[in-house]
């Protein structure tokens, strides 16, 4: 049983106000509300997304994977849709300097059982030298196919960072939708689970309670050293990274370029 007043009151420094459960609940209610709003407008957003033109391209291209060159059509796995993340890389670099936003992303997914059986095909594309891709996707232990698009022009290669839908039809594929940045957060499943908690991703540009703790730049906690300390300095690594055996100390993140 809760003792608190109706009447909200101070609570200790950085937290919420203090009320009882039935002031709560009411509280929780209202919030409820935009809540559905919001879930219903995400729905007639997916239905536009379904709307959208698509662009037909060649699916005989080459990628290479494990086997060696294959046609793109190939990643379809006799499946009607694919949906592929394209990973950004760092030429030469090894695993610790390899990106860790698209490391975010893809860690989260953590396999495409359920995409399978829904009938969606799922793979990582990067524009890295296969050798370098293979080695990388040992270490992580990864799952899920990938495949080097290195020198292919768009939308198999181009920029990477982008969650990219493709449809087939027989022989003929398309394009059907694709984005970046914060479009890609419905990867990342602990975001979604954050912004359920009171202080939220711990990121500055949040929009906080007055006395509630400073935030941190966006991205804060996707790097760590051998500590666990976040850092994005050159002993640390993308946080899944620690998981794995052989991921030990380091002193450079073996970066000598930008993206590929």
């Amino acid at each position: 049983m809760t003792t608190t007043p109706d009447a909200p009151e101070a609570g200790p420094t950085g937290r919420p106000p203090l009320v009882d459960l039935a002031t709560w609940q009411r509280a929780r209610d209202e919030l409820l509300v935009r809540e559905k709003a919001h879930t219903r407008e995400g729905d007639a957003i997916a239905a536009a997304r379904r709307r959208l033109p698509m662009v037909e391209f060649d699916g005989t291209v080459e990628v290479v994977g494990p086997d060696g060159p294959v046609p793109f059509l190939y990643l379809f796995q006799g499946r009607d849709e694919l949906l592929v993340y394209k990973h950004m890389w760092y030429d030469g670099a090894p695993p610790q300097g390899q990106c860790e936003g698209c490391t975010t992303a893809v860690w989260h997914l953590g396999g495409a059982v359920y995409l399978h059986a829904r009938g969606v095909s799922f793979a990582v594309l990067t524009t890295g030298r296969w050798p370098e891709v293979a080695a990388f996707t040992e270490f992580m232990g990864y799952t899920d196919p990938w495949y080097s698009v290195r020198d292919l022009a768009e939308p198999v290669g181009g920029p990477m960072g982008y969650l990219t839908s493709f449809l087939r039809d027989g022989d003929r594929t398309f394009l059907t939708y694709s984005t970046t940045g914060r479009g890609n957060e419905p990867l990342n499943v602990a975001l979604s689970m954050l912004d359920m908690t009171p202080y939220g991703r711990g990121e500055a540009w949040q929009d906080t309670p007055e006395g509630w703790p400073e935030g941190e730049p966006p991205c804060w906690y996707w790097r760590t050293d051998a500590d666990g300390h976040r850092t994005w300095g050159e002993t640390s690594r993308p946080v899944p990274q620690w998981t794995r055996p052989g991921a030990g100390p380091v002193e450079t993140l073996g970066r000598t370029g930008g993206h590929s």
